[in-house]
């Protein structure tokens, strides 16, 4: 019976050692999951830099600073308008000229389609 006994209790013992075994695996498995996740954040993180980096450079060669931009905008727009005003200014008094004859310079015709009553 002592036999049968110890080989009970080494039974028991072999098995809270394989539980030990596997708590103490999980263990490891846990933390290397959270480094491997720590890792993978942290290369994401380089390489979207990376990326936005690369991204501005060429923004930057195609269409130029925004300071720039906005002054060559500028500057077209105040081309247009002194173009415009000037343009009015030339042509204002000859359409006024055409506008008032059309409306004044009246000559009453019968029209092609009138009878007159006979």
């Amino acid at each position: 019976m002592t036999s049968q006994s110890q080989g009970i209790q080494q039974l028991l013992q072999a098995e809270k050692r394989a539980k030990d075994k596997l708590e103490e695996a999980k263990k490891r498995k846990g933390k290397r999951l959270k480094q491997a996740k720590e890792e993978a954040t942290a290369e994401i993180d380089h390489y979207r830099l990376q990326r936005e980096k690369e991204f501005r450079n060429k923004e930057t060669n195609v269409m130029g600073s925004q300071g720039n931009l906005s002054a060559k905008i500028e500057e077209q727009t105040t081309e247009a308008i002194r173009n415009l005003t000037s343009s009015y200014h030339r042509n204002m008094e000859g359409m006024m000229k055409k506008l008032l004859s059309t409306i004044f310079d009246i000559s009453p015709e019968i029209h092609p389609n009138f009878r007159p009553e006979v």
